[in-house]
C-alpha cells in the first residue's frame, strides 16, 4: 500500500506528467489521429520540463543571494519555504497527505463538472503542498484518520477550484481571452495586486513593457539584457556587503566572490529565458488539447496552470514585481522587529515567483505604478500571513520555516480558526456551506429597456 501511494504521489505531484496526461485525454476525446496525439502530448510534456528546468536554474541562483543577504544584514527568523516545511511534515503525515491529494483532485473535477466554477487545477506540486498543510491542520483539529482524509480532500478540492476563480478576472484582462486559468496558490496576492493596480494606475497607465529608455540605453528594451544587468548590480551590492571571506568560504568554493556573483546573476537571467521558452511551447499545445476535456468531459472547463505561464505577458513587470515584493518583505521584517513579534525573513524564492506574477497583474491593471504598488502589497501579505498561520500548525509551527504563499496562509488560518472555535464540527459545517454556495447557479441580471 505504501509503495502504491508513493508511486501515486510521484505521478500526481509532477506537473509535466499530469498535464501531459490531460493533453493526451483531451486529444483522444477529440479523436485526433495518432500523429497529432503523440505530438501534442510529447510537446506538452517536454514544455513543462523546460519550465521546471528554468525554475530550477532560478532557484539555484537565488539561494546564495538569500544566504548573502542574511550574512550582510545579520538577520535571523522564520524563513517561509514550501519545500522545507513539506519535507518536515511528510515524515509524520505522508500517507494522509497522499490520499488527501488523490481524492482532492477528484473533488476538484466533480466541482468543475457540476458547478459554475469550471477550473481544473493542474499544478501538481502545489496540490501536494496544500494537501500536506490540510493533513496537519485536520489532525491538529482533532479528526481521526478517515474523517481527516475526507475533510482534507473536500477542502483541497474547494481550494483548487476557488483559487483560480479568484484571479480569473485579471487573467482575462491579461490574456485577452478566457481559455487559460492560473493554478498557483497565491491567488489572493495576485488579485489584490490587480485591484491595487487598478486603484493607483490612473486613466492611461504606462505599461512596464513600454518604458521609454534614452537611445543610448535602448538595449534595456531587451528583457533578457535588462534582467541580467539588473541582477548583476543587485548581486554585487549584496556580495560586497556580505564580504568576500564569507562567500568564498561558504558559497563559491573558493571562486572570487565577484566572479561567483556575476555567474549567479547570469544564471538568473538564463532561468527566466528558459521559463519563457517553455511557457510558449506549452501554451501552443495545452490550450487546443484541453478543448477535448472542455467539450466532452467537463464542459467549458479551463486548465489552471503554474505561475510562469503569465511571465511571457510582461517580462519587465516580472523583474519590477520581484524587487517590489522583496521590498515589501523587508518593510514587514523591520516592522515585526520593532513590534517585537515573530520575524518572517523575506524568502527570495517565494518573493520572486509570487512577486513577479503580482507585478504582471498589477501592470495589467495599472501599468508601472500598478506593478510596483501591487507587488509591494503582495510582499507585505506573504510576510504577515505566516505570522498568523504558525499557531494553527501544532508542533510544526515551531519549526524555523513555514508555508510561504498567500493562499496557504488564508486557507490555513481559516480552517485553523474554525477548529479553535468549535473543533472538527465547525470545519465540517463550513465545508458543507461552501459546497452548497458553490452549487448555486449564478445568473447575470438581464438589462431592462
Amino acid at each position: 500500500m505504501t509503495g502504491v501511494l508513493t508511486t501515486l504521489v510521484d505521478i500526481l505531484s509532477q506537473p509535466a506528467i499530469l498535464v501531459a496526461m490531460i493533453a493526451l485525454i483531451g486529444l483522444i476525446a477529440q479523436r485526433k489521429n495518432l500523429s497529432d496525439t503523440m505530438k501534442g502530448t510529447t510537446k506538452t510534456f517536454v514544455g513543462f520540463l523546460v519550465i521546471a528546468a528554468g525554475a530550477g536554474i532560478l532557484e539555484i541562483a537565488l539561494i546564495p543571494f538569500g544566504a548573502m543577504f542574511e550574512e550582510a544584514f545579520n538577520v535571523a527568523g522564520v524563513v517561509p519555504n514550501n519545500e522545507a516545511i513539506v519535507a518536515l511534515a511528510l515524515t509524520e503525515y505522508g500517507s494522509s497527505t497522499a490520499l488527501i491529494m488523490f481524492f482532492g483532485m477528484i473533488v476538484n473535477v466533480f466541482i468543475a463538472r457540476f458547478t459554475r466554477f469550471k477550473y481544473i487545477f493542474l499544478t501538481g506540486h502545489h496540490a501536494l503542498y496544500m494537501a500536506c498543510m490540510l493533513a496537519v491542520i485536520m489532525a491538529v483539529a482533532g479528526f481521526t484518520t478517515i474523517p481527516q482524509i475526507a475533510a482534507g480532500a473536500v477542502a483541497l478540492g474547494i481550494i483548487m477550484t476557488l483559487s483560480p476563480a479568484i484571479v480569473q478576472p485579471f487573467m482575462r484582462k491579461l490574456t485577452g481571452n478566457d481559455n487559460v486559468a492560473l493554478g498557483h496558490f497565491s491567488a489572493v496576492g495576485y488579485a489584490l495586486s490587480g485591484l491595487v493596480g487598478k486603484a493607483v494606475g490612473g486613466k492611461e497607465p504606462t505599461s512596464t513593457e513600454k518604458i521609454n529608455f534614452p537611445k543610448g540605453l535602448g538595449f534595456l528594451r531587451d528583457s533578457t539584457v535588462s534582467i541580467a544587468l539588473t541582477m548583476v548590480v543587485m548581486y554585487f551590492i549584496v556580495a560586497i556587503a556580505a564580504g568576500p571571506a564569507f562567500i568564498e568560504a561558504n558559497l563559491s568554493d573558493g571562486t572570487n566572490f565577484l566572479v561567483f556573483s556575476l555567474i549567479q546573476a547570469g544564471n538568473f537571467a538564463a532561468g527566466v529565458f528558459v521559463i519563457l521558452a517553455g511557457v510558449r511551447l506549452v501554451l501552443a499545445e495545452i490550450v487546443p488539447a484541453f478543448k477535448g476535456i472542455s467539450t466532452k468531459l467537463v464542459p467549458n472547463a479551463k486548465p489552471a496552470l503554474d505561475v510562469p505561464i503569465v511571465f511571457t505577458f510582461a517580462p519587465n513587470a516580472v523583474l519590477i514585481g520581484f524587487f517590489s515584493s522583496f521590498a515589501g518583505g523587508l518593510f514587514s521584517m523591520i516592522f515585526m522587529a520593532l513590534a517585537g513579534s515573530t520575524i518572517i525573513l523575506p524568502g527570495v524564492v517565494p518573493h520572486f515567483f509570487t512577486g513577479a506574477a503580482a507585478g504582471v497583474f498589477g501592470n495589467a491593471t495599472g501599468g508601472v505604478k500598478g506593478a510596483v504598488a501591487g507587488s509591494f502589497v503582495n510582499g507585505i501579505i506573504i510576510s504577515f500571513l505566516p505570522v498568523f498561520l504558525l499557531p494553527v500548525l501544532g508542533d510544526l509551527g515551531f519549526a524555523n520555516t513555514t508555508f510561504s504563499d498567500a493562499d496557504f496562509g488564508v486557507s490555513g488560518i481559516f480552517f485553523g480558526s474554525l477548529a479553535n472555535f468549535a473543533g472538527p464540527i465547525a470545519i465540517v459545517i463550513s465545508l458543507i456551506v461552501i459546497l452548497v454556495l458553490m452549487a448555486i447557479p449564478f445568473r447575470k441580471k438581464e438589462k431592462t429597456a
